[in-house]
């Protein structure tokens, strides 16, 4: 039914050793012929935001291609609607009513934790609620197996000074944003590479400030102070690539979570000019709905995505040039569904086609727009070029496909469940008899998948424990509760909504009503 649940420092410790003990006589006896794997997480794309996924407005070729030589997934899902329990189910191999982080925290125990200049000065308010020192991750599985690791991108789990950093996770290298709330921004004051601040030649206006008083909103010059001189997506990109190349002798593990598409709307202005000239001229974005204003709100979100593709495409020659690209198992993802601030329009876009993606069934919510996500695989003469699969996974199921992947046992019972068989093709895949979530905001709720029958708990935290249930098949919407002619179905999922939620030892993420 569910994994073992991790609840406690001193288990924790008991599965890193004896993963620890697994791991340390077996890992890199043939290393030189294991694959390299990269997985690529965007931050906030939507199921349908790609082109092979049915976009029709936002220009992703290189992802497409992706999919038109490997496997595109339709039923995989992130761990979580939001940014950091998503990254700590795909890191861990827990879903969210096991795992240690179950929501976003910013802990504001600590003081100005939103105060960018006071973070500036002081490195303990910056960052999100930590895992645990000894929590196994993949990342950890992976060195241990003899790969090089490194991660770029965005972390989210865990304070520059805390035990919960990229390098202290299992990875080798890291460069990037360590706070979520930094990357409020894209041209920040420092990022991190590896433990040490990296400060930036950046005149950084505080996120979410508004335009100057009055400032025309339909003159471009009215925007300028929101771009400065040091693009993160650049700088973040550029360290990739370097840590591809120096780790070409393989074999090597890179994690690359880049913020793009997440608000703020900042792109490259050829981007922009190209989707200007591509929708024609639309209503600026004032800033309203939080992050900065934007003059072009459509034509800046696709770019962010097209420019991001074209990383994508950069990083694929790369491995060719290299002679790596053969060897390489390449998986894309997203960490959850669309937004519905900051200026983007996921209804627009129609952002999750053919599910809804509009507030209160994109991010932030367990409907299938926050959870379903575009999921692709590709390895050259493993993976059946432009093959499909239906095999319903979730980002739990990561860590035990990268292990057998790598030949390793990860030495302690997740979640998941491996979809290496599915990817290659052989082999009998085991299936999930159901998928789990819970989500400790947005009023509190649980959510299971079981074949086509979709269960939710909303508005949990307002002693609403009602569920209902959903037929995918024929709803993709969530729109008609079929609970009352299927009360034996809502048995069982009420039966896995007790069995699956075990109390968190952390009180923001504990749901009172469900006995904790």
């Amino acid at each position: 039914m569910g994994g073992l649940f991790i609840n406690s420092a001193f288990n924790l410790s008991l599965v890193s050793f004896f993963a620890g003990l697994i791991l340390s006589g077996c890992g890199t006896e043939k290393a030189a012929d294991k694959p390299n794997i990269i997985y690529i997480l965007a931050d906030d794309l939507g199921y349908g935001e790609l082109g092979c996924y049915g976009q029709g407005k936002i220009e992703t070729p290189n992802i497409d291609e992706l999919a038109s030589k490997g496997m595109r997934f339709t039923q995989h899902y992130a761990g979580s609607p939001v940014c950091a329990p998503s990254r700590c189910v795909l890191l861990t191999g827990m879903h969210t009513g096991h795992a240690p982080v179950r929501g976003n925290d910013a802990m504001p125990e600590r003081g100005k934790v939103r105060d960018y200049l006071a973070i500036l000065e002081d490195p303990r308010l910056e960052g999100q609620r930590p895992m645990p020192g000894n929590t196994m991750t993949v990342g950890k599985l992976l060195k241990n197996a003899g790969y090089r690791t490194g991660m770029v991108g965005k972390w989210g789990l865990g304070p520059p000074l805390s035990e919960s950093i990229p390098n202290k996770m299992g990875f080798d290298f890291y460069y990037g944003y360590v706070c979520q709330y930094q990357a409020h921004t894209y041209y920040p004051l420092h990022l991190y590479k590896n433990e040490d601040r990296v400060y930036l030649n950046n005149d950084t206006v505080i996120p979410h400030e508004l335009l100057d008083p009055g400032a025309d909103p339909f003159s471009e010059e009215s925007y300028s102070k929101y771009t400065s001189n040091q693009y993160s997506v650049d700088l973040m990109f550029e360290e990739l690539t370097d840590f591809v190349e120096e780790s070409s002798d393989g074999p090597f593990f890179l994690y690359w979570a880049t913020p793009v598409p997440h608000a703020p709307l900042q792109a490259p202005k050829k981007w922009i000019d190209y989707y200007v000239k591509k929708f024609g001229d639309e209503e600026p974005y004032p800033g309203d709905k939080s992050y900065y204003p934007q003059r072009y709100p459509h034509a800046c979100y696709a770019a962010m995505i097209s420019y991001f593709d074209e990383q994508v495409g950069k990083l694929i020659r790369q491995l060719k040039d290299l002679g790596q690209y053969e060897n390489t198992l390449i998986i894309f993802s997203s960490d959850n569904g669309p937004t519905y601030n900051g200026g983007t329009d996921s209804p627009w876009f129609d952002s999750a086609r053919p599910f809804r993606s509009e507030f209160g069934f994109g991010k932030g919510f367990l409907r299938e727009g926050g959870i379903r996500v575009p999921m692709i695989a590709q390895w050259p003469d493993r993976i059946k070029e432009g093959s499909e699969s239906g095999h319903i996974s979730a980002f739990y199921d990561v860590l035990p496909t990268l292990c057998e992947v790598a030949g390793i046992d990860p030495g302690y019972k997740t979640d998941g469940i491996s979809f290496l068989p599915t990817l290659l093709g052989k082999g009998q895949q085991k299936e999930h008899e159901f998928l789990y979530w819970e989500f400790p905001a947005s009023g509190g709720q649980q959510a299971v998948r079981m074949g086509k029958w979709k269960a939710i708990r909303e508005n949990i935290f307002k002693d609403s424990l009602q569920i209902k249930l959903f037929n995918l098949e024929t709803d993709k919407g969530e729109m008609n509760d079929v609970s009352d002619s299927n009360q034996d179905i809502v048995d069982v999922i009420e039966t896995i909504f007790r069995d699956e939620h075990t109390p968190s030892e952390i009180e923001r993420f504990a749901f009172k009503q469900l006995g904790d």
